[in-house]
């Protein structure tokens, strides 16, 4: 964990008493993430605009998990396999690894946290795989929000095992029908309206003008979620999750949500 003497990392209480960790970049923007489900509520830019969507019917109170911000699917992504849909690791408790492992040296100023999660007696029972998971919340110097996850398999026996995962985020937009994804031109994508049937998207564009759900295959690093309304333009850059999921229930108050899974 990254600690400096202004607080740039703070453990805290939050909503309802539980336990939460507070990131303050030298520049201004901040980034909360709960230790229950090592999940981020909170991504505020420099001038302390909330770029993450939180329902205001989120429930900070295990078991439900938290709704909004960045839930994490693991080890099973929506539906697909025998887990409650989207798995159990947003529903579970995090620590803190006080000692983590170092940048490498050619990188600095990086305010950032690492939250550790291992298999109970009971996850064991319902999903038979040991693991380490190691999540690395950092903000950078321009106040990127950076996320990296490391699954270690801890089985004795060295048995392997397969996953799906995602970060299930939630992008604070406008008004829906002012916002665009641009980089998913021409690819294939499964619509989740209807029985994830395969297309392929014709438009140089995803605009919204009705709900929205679809799972996009091969999807480049790089994706642009672009509101007209408030001028902001969001640059998702990922690395070893090759497919991305568009949604939106349209509600035009509520959000445009793009996550990333394998």
């Amino acid at each position: 964990m990254s600690t400096t003497e202004n607080k740039s990392v703070e453990i805290t209480k939050g909503i309802n008493g539980l336990d939460k960790v507070i990131l303050r970049e030298i520049n201004g923007s901040t980034a909360e993430v709960y230790l229950y489900g090592g999940h981020v509520t909170s991504w505020k830019n420099e001038h302390g605009e909330e770029l993450l969507f939180v329902s205001s019917k989120a429930i900070f109170k295990p078991p439900k998990a938290i709704r909004g911000g960045i839930p994490l699917c693991f080890p099973q992504f929506s539906n697909l396999g025998t887990l409650e849909a989207h798995g159990f690791a947003r529903n579970r408790v995090w620590t803190v690894d006080i000692d983590p492992p170092p940048f490498p040296s050619n990188t600095t100023n990086r305010v950032f946290v690492d939250l550790l999660l291992k298999p109970t007696e009971e996850d064991l029972k319902i999903w038979p795989h040991s693991f380490e998971y190691r999540l690395r919340v950092t903000l950078g110097p321009a106040g990127d929000l950076m996320l990296t996850s490391r699954i270690r398999n801890t089985n004795t026996d060295g048995k392997p095992f397969t996953f799906t995962f995602a970060y299930h985020t939630y992008f604070s937009v406008s008004d829906i029908s002012e916002v665009r994804v641009e980089g998913l031109e021409t690819l294939d994508f499964l619509d989740n309206m209807k029985n994830r049937e395969r297309y392929t998207e014709q438009g140089d564009a995803i605009t919204f003008e009705s709900e929205v759900d679809r799972i996009y295959l091969s999807t480049p690093t790089k994706i642009a979620i672009l509101d007209h309304e408030k001028k902001r333009t969001f640059v998702i850059r990922k690395d070893g999750l090759p497919d991305a999921v568009v949604w939106n229930p349209w509600d035009k108050k509520a959000k445009a949500m793009t996550d990333f899974w394998r």
